[in-house]
């Protein structure tokens, strides 16, 4: 994924702009700060905070970067030791841990001449059948996948899903780019599907992504669920919108605030309003309120 650098008069600021031209939330981006804001004479600001973000990357991180991360977070507080990594060992016997602490599950790894060449995770899941309070808890190992392997998880969770609200609804693998497929839902009365102002379409995305999530470690590339073409008509119309305001803001002088908008339909308009000249964007308020603004280039922040 690329980077996007933007700036505002405080670290917060940068970082709003910078999700808006991702078009993703908080919790899926990673930020690094260039430059914190300076102040000047009399209250004026000097320099503008200056950040650079990009979305999460999906690859896993190298071991010197996560060695780095957990030196930055903190050290051991004094007299704490590091429990140490155990092995399994033979029998199944669990090792206990020191000090009255819990052991942490041990990871396996692949042995064999036999052992797949893709790297899998252990992950902890519910046992199928439980006995009072005793039930324990059984391994599962989990695969990395491309992007295409989770489409197609994807779609067989979507196609059942829609099935249920129209026996005609198909659903088709699109590809965007190349970190994006779109999962298209076509078909039957889907009015259902998609909700007032798409809520409840992205309700089904981030399930659709939930359910992707529990099949593979992999974290790579973007799906997005699409019905009867409702994301690719929104855009169109947010892009017709944005310019007609801006061509207002340009005759009037005078900055306009749009609806509260959700973090991709913001990207739509701050791409929109980038091809107009002598205008510019900028968002302001809180999530789920936050909306875009668009003003002279030359009105006041």
């Amino acid at each position: 994924m690329e980077w996007v650098e933007t700036t505002g008069r405080t670290v917060e600021e940068a970082k709003d702009a910078a999700l808006d031209q991702l078009g993703v939330d908080e919790q899926d981006a990673e930020f690094e700060v260039l430059a914190e804001p300076r102040g000047g004479l009399f209250g004026r600001l000097r320099a503008e905070a200056r950040v650079r973000a990009r979305v999460r990357p999906t690859s896993p991180r190298s071991k010197d970067d996560r060695r780095e991360r957990r030196r930055r977070s903190g050290s051991k507080t004094e007299g704490e030791k590091a429990e140490p990594r155990r092995r399994n060992g033979g029998g199944g016997a669990a090792a206990a841990a020191g000090g009255g602490g819990r052991a942490r599950e041990p990871r396996r790894r692949n042995e064999g001449a036999g052992a797949p060449a893709r790297a899998v995770a252990t992950v902890p899941e519910r046992a199928s059948a439980r006995q009072g309070n005793g039930g324990s808890q059984t391994p599962r190992e989990v695969p990395e996948m491309t992007l295409m392997e989770q489409a197609e998880v994807g779609k067989g969770f979507l196609q059942g899903l829609v099935t249920q609200f129209s026996s005609a609804a198909t659903v088709a693998i699109e590809p965007v780019d190349d970190d994006t497929i779109r999962l298209a839902v076509e078909g039957g009365e889907l009015g259902l599907l998609i909700g007032p102002k798409g809520q409840t379409l992205q309700a089904i995305q981030e399930l659709v992504r939930t359910v992707v999530q529990r099949h593979t470690t992999s974290r790579e590339g973007w799906l997005v669920v699409d019905v009867s073409q409702y994301r690719q008509k929104r855009e169109a119309a947010l892009d017709r919108f944005a310019k007609n305001v801006a061509e207002q803001v340009l005759q009037t002088g005078q900055p306009s605030v749009l609806e509260p908008m959700s973090p991709a339909d913001r990207k739509v308009v701050h791409d929109a309003i980038n091809d107009v000249a002598g205008v510019m964007t900028r968002s302001q308020g809180e999530e789920p309120r936050r909306s875009v603004v668009i003003a002279p280039d030359d009105a006041p922040a």
